[in-house]
């Protein structure tokens, strides 16, 4: 299982619930942050497709394609997904042209979840987020299987959210059903 992290703070919120769900389950994380991941250059309707971008995209790409549940966490940032962890869905269009990685069949033998934090009613405002998502994970073939959707705002708020820690234990459990077949 991985987690695919796209919060440009260290210890936010979203890292906390997304520890929270995944309390005793083996994952790895991947923070978007740390790598150099450039915007995409669209050249997906070119003749020679793609030109080889000087970034750690590819390599953390096929380091993410190994696992078979993928965790997309990150805040809502503007009711959507950060701007990291959109450079990084961007890059997708680049590796469906990379007929080495085989991404979109690869991308639907996987599973895939959403973990959001949002400080301003986020369970109506981070719909468009979780939406966005699935129109993602529809056009690659993945089963979006299910999301959290935490409140918080203030750095370790949502520890006191007690909703969203319940709601993080029922999303656990329904991860382990989903990772133990």
């Amino acid at each position: 299982m991985a987690v695919i992290n796209g919060s440009s703070r260290e210890h936010g919120n979203t890292e906390a619930l997304t520890q929270k769900a995944l309390d005793n389950i083996q994952h790895t994380s991947f923070y978007l942050k740390n790598y150099k991941i450039n915007p995409i250059d669209d050249l997906r309707h070119d003749a020679g497709g793609f030109v080889k971008v000087d970034d750690d995209y590819e390599e953390l790409i096929k380091e993410i394609l190994q696992y078979d549940v993928l965790i997309f966490a990150t805040p809502v940032y503007w009711y959507g997904m950060s701007g990291i962890m959109k450079n990084f869905v961007d890059r997708f269009s680049q590796s469906l042209r990379d007929e080495t990685l085989n991404f979109k069949k690869t991308m639907g033998d996987k599973k895939a979840y959403v973990i959001t934090v949002g400080g301003d009613h986020p369970r109506i405002k981070a719909l468009p987020l979780i939406q966005q998502f699935q129109y993602i994970f529809d056009f690659l073939g993945t089963e979006f299987v299910g999301y959290l959707i935490g409140e918080a705002n203030a750095p370790e708020e949502i520890l006191a959210d007690s909703k969203s820690l319940g709601d993080a234990k029922s999303f656990k459990t329904a991860l382990w059903k989903h990772t133990e077949k």
